[in-house]
């Protein structure tokens, strides 16, 4: 099992390639197999590429880095009883002075209108184990953070605002 960098289209990436041609820039696409040894690089590959990206600064890009470590730990969970090669796919990137970061599973999904939309701990933490705080956390550290889940799998799209 190895990670794989690959492009929405499933190539592999090619570093010398320049913005979208849309003026929005894919920074880049990582695909890591669903286990919670792999999610120290999706945090260093993320704090690499948000560090190259003016306008973020050392608390903000701190902020991401928990986030990303929350989602992918959640999207891991949730593909538990996967199937053989269970994924998680993380894409960065650049929309105008937004930085934008995917956290993509092909687990069960859920209903995210069921989300509470507080920013308040829900009563469910486990203050024992240290468990249920992803969403709240993720909620607290980005500007922005939405769940889409439309069967198999969920998507997690969080923003930054650059300065």
């Amino acid at each position: 099992m190895g990670v794989t960098e690959r492009t929405a289209r499933g190539d592999p990436v090619d570093h010398r390639a320049g913005p979208a041609p849309s003026g929005d820039q894919e920074l880049v696409v990582l695909e890591i197999p669903a286990s919670a040894a792999y999610v120290g690089i999706a945090r260093t590959v993320t704090t690499a590429v948000a560090g190259s990206v003016e306008g973020l600064s050392d608390g903000r890009l701190e902020d991401l880095r928990l986030a990303v470590s929350e989602a992918c730990t959640n999207a891991i969970e949730a593909q538990a009883a996967g199937g053989p090669e269970p994924r998680v796919v993380l894409r960065c990137s650049l929309r105008g002075r937004e930085l934008e970061v995917r956290i993509e599973d092909s687990g069960g999904g859920f209903d995210p209108d069921q989300l509470a939309t507080s920013l308040e701990p829900p009563a469910t933490i486990d203050l024992v184990t240290e468990r249920g705080w992803g969403i709240h956390l993720i909620r607290a550290l980005v500007d922005d953070v939405e769940f889409a889940s439309t069967g198999p799998g969920t998507a997690v799209r969080m923003v930054i605002r650059l300065d």
